[in-house]
């Protein structure tokens, strides 16, 4: 079993700025990439920024620059670092993980968290 955990989330005046976590654990050999979803109410799922374990980053054209995402190699935490909040950026905030599990290294598998709420409004 892997668990992912978000925390971090709150209420946030515009303009201000939110860090948030997502740490993985449980029967991990080793994690291939972790990223950040977003999604807000009516609208479907939105990739916001993706790092591999090499280092690696992606990210959302429209977010770049706003945001910042961490690597992953410190007890398999990861952050999302965001600047210059906006109420367009209200959303349920998600981490996601491509996993190789200790009980299959083989393959990979996708895991999800449940998800820290942001609101951004004053």
């Amino acid at each position: 079993q892997v668990q992912l955990v978000e925390s971090g989330g709150g209420l946030v005046q515009p303009g201000r700025s939110l860090n948030l976590s997502c740490a993985a654990s449980g029967s991990i050999f080793s994690i291939v990439q972790m990223g950040w979803y977003r999604q807000a109410p009516g609208k479907e799922r939105e990739f916001i920024a993706r790092v591999t374990g090499s280092g690696n980053t992606n990210y959302a054209d429209s977010l770049e620059g706003r945001f910042t995402i961490s690597n992953y190699n410190v007890d398999n935490t990861m952050y999302l670092q965001m600047n210059s909040l906006q109420p367009e950026d209200t959303a349920v905030y998600y981490c996601n993980a491509l996993i190789r599990t200790s009980t299959s290294i083989i393959g990979t598998t996708n895991y999800w968290g449940r998800g820290t709420q942001v609101t951004v409004s004053s």
